[in-house]
């Protein structure tokens, strides 16, 4: 798979697809997975989290800052309610309202957790190609959750399909979202070239972790533009 990429100072992407022989309805996430949704502090020591947590070790402090780098580029203000995914899901683990959601978001959020770094699921059956990544343009809006609300996009840097904007570091566009019929996403990691290790290993563990989930991987090519 192909997604063409806008020119970005410090972006670096990480991604693959994974594909399930079965609809996630059809597929519960299994024990192992849904208890890494828990903060590190309480998996440490845990001898089925510790070969992949030790591969993401780092400053979480240092995580942060370079995330919210990557999307004040184009003149987004990643702060209260528009701060990036990774940041959400650290404060409902901490406060254990972190829950299972299905197996492709429940993998997502376990490594988003735990590296620090911002990730997007994507039913690409739901997803019209072609498919770039690029600053949204003025004004741009997209419904996030299925109550209607909606995130301001201008200045973040997005996926694109056909459409029009649908999944970014802060909150994935509710229309191409996973459901239970799905069967195949695109995933991606929000990396930045600050980090280029800790995208790297965020992507490979990533990757990892969804082939033992049964997911089928294929490579995605990430084309920057000249």
């Amino acid at each position: 798979m192909r997604v063409d990429v806008e020119m970005h100072p410090i972006l670096q992407l990480g991604g693959f697809v994974a594909q399930w022989p079965h609809v996630l309805g059809e597929a519960a996430s299994p024990q192992w997975l849904t208890s890494l949704l828990r903060p590190r502090a309480v998996l440490d020591g845990d001898p089925q989290a510790a070969p992949w947590l030790a591969r993401l070790e780092g400053s979480d402090e240092i995580v942060r800052a370079a995330a919210r780098k990557l999307l004040r580029h184009g003149g987004y203000k990643p702060s209260g309610r528009g701060k990036p995914a990774a940041e959400y899901l650290l404060a409902a683990a901490q406060d254990g309202t972190l829950g299972s959601i299905n197996l492709a978001v429940d993998l997502c959020n376990a490594v988003s957790l735990h590296a620090g770094l911002p990730i997007s699921v994507v039913d690409l059956d739901r997803a019209q190609p072609p498919l770039r990544i690029g600053i949204a343009a003025q004004d741009a809006s997209y419904v996030f959750n299925a109550t209607g609300q909606e995130i301001k996009l201008t200045g973040l840097l997005c996926l694109h399909d056909a459409q029009g904007p649908c999944a970014n570091a802060v909150k994935d566009a509710q229309r191409t979202k996973t459901q239970a019929d799905t069967q195949r996403v695109l995933c991606i990691v929000w990396g930045t070239r600050e980090l280029a290790a800790r995208t790297e290993a965020t992507t490979a563990v990533y990757l990892e972790l969804s082939h033992r989930a049964g997911a089928q991987i294929s490579s995605v090519e990430f084309c920057m533009a000249p």
